[in-house]
């Protein structure tokens, strides 16, 4: 959707992602991420993307959102499937979010009479255009935010994780002044943004000799924009003390990541608590990573060591 149909059903969000109510969990989600960092530190190595990038996350949105944490891996599974099945099989997209919601029906029934302090209770008490929210709309507010809370962030930890894995320097340097780790979480989005968001041509246009007619799919490689030379000096280095850097991680623009507040929280907080308990990490030169692209590009397996 574009403004203004767009605005009045993303409006009633705005409070639920503001800086101040995400600023809120911040401490939960450090003891969430302390945790589990703590489970395998005395192992001297992890499968980093199943023990903590996938994890962390997902729980703190799950519990956001209101959905059970003992259904994490059903819920990983489908969305899963629907994320590597976009391009090869659009004709079936409708099918895989039929069972996304139908994933999440109960639980949404359950808040329409039993509210609790979570966002499918807020959904339901709200209006749209002065009508109550119907099942509707409770379905397609629940895809929406079931794709991009169960599998968008972790992929930004993986890819951070590894560039952190791949520079000694930089991880000694974090450790001994970890007023910086803000300053280079927001290079490291620069650096690697994993974000390929898609767009319909409206109408026919030409585009750098491309010529795009109505109907056709856009892919929007945001990693590209954010390592263009003419906008970043030395755009494939990492530079702690780059300045201007205007990235577009999170999109531009009225359809601007909703979440941006919540994932930079996330990220931060991850590499303030990986940096603080563990030794200096390395890949694992066993078990190379295994990467992925699509709409949300990013590691599907990476092994990382350190000096138990």
């Amino acid at each position: 959707m574009d403004p203004p149909e767009h605005t009045k059903y993303r409006q009633p969000l705005l409070k639920v992602f503001s800086p101040r109510t995400i600023a809120a969990l911040r401490d939960s989600i450090h003891e969430l991420a302390a945790e589990m960092i703590e489970a395998v530190k005395g192992d001297g190595g992890c499968e980093f993307m199943s023990t903590i990038a996938e994890p962390l996350p997902v729980q703190v949105f799950l519990k956001m959102l209101g959905l059970p944490l003992d259904r994490l891996p059903e819920f990983r599974a489908i969305v899963k499937e629907h994320m590597a099945a976009i391009d090869s099989d659009r004709e079936g997209s409708m099918g895989r979010l039929q069972k996304i919601t139908a994933a999440m029906r109960e639980t949404m029934l359950d808040r329409k009479e039993n509210p609790q302090g979570d966002i499918l209770s807020l959904l339901w008490q709200i209006e749209i255009d002065g009508q109550q929210t119907t099942l509707a709309d409770m379905e397609n507010y629940g895809v929406l935010l079931f794709i991009a809370g169960l599998d968008t962030v972790m992929n930004g930890m993986g890819l951070a994780m590894r560039g952190l894995a791949l520079d000694q320097a930089l991880q000694a340097r974090l450790r001994a002044e970890p007023a910086l780790i803000a300053e280079a979480a927001e290079e490291m989005l620069r650096r690697f943004t994993f974000t390929v968001p898609v767009r319909v041509v409206r109408r026919e246009a030409q585009l750098a000799g491309a010529r795009m007619m109505p109907g056709d799919w856009l892919q929007l490689f945001l990693p590209a924009a954010d390592l263009d030379a003419s906008e970043f000096p030395q755009p494939d280095k990492f530079e702690l003390s780059r300045e201007n850097n205007v990235h577009i991680a999170f999109g531009v623009g009225p359809h601007r990541c909703l979440g941006s507040h919540l994932a930079r929280v996330e990220l931060q907080v991850l590499y303030e608590e990986m940096l603080a308990r563990l030794p200096a990490f390395r890949l694992d030169n066993d078990y190379p990573p295994v990467f992925h692209g699509g709409h949300v590009i990013g590691i599907e397996r990476m092994h990382l060591r350190w000096d138990a």
